[in-house]
């Protein structure tokens, strides 16, 4: 098995896991983040985004080759 992080895969996986990742953290969290983002004056798109990216820091990418 090969272990690899987000930033050892291509730009095409990149932009395909952003947006798994980008749909999975509004499902679980779009209410609590977009009341922040008004309480806050922050833009709830950069907000997302932010949160997305993180959350896919939290993926674990096994390739069995």
């Amino acid at each position: 098995m090969v272990y690899l992080n987000y930033n050892n895969l291509d730009e095409e996986t990149q932009n395909r896991l952003f947006s798994i990742s980008k749909e999975d953290v509004e499902n679980r969290f779009g209410n609590d983040l977009k009341q922040y983002a008004k309480e806050h004056h922050v833009d709830y798109d950069a907000l997302l985004d932010e949160e997305a990216i993180k959350n896919l820091y939290t993926y674990q990418y096994v390739f069995n080759i």
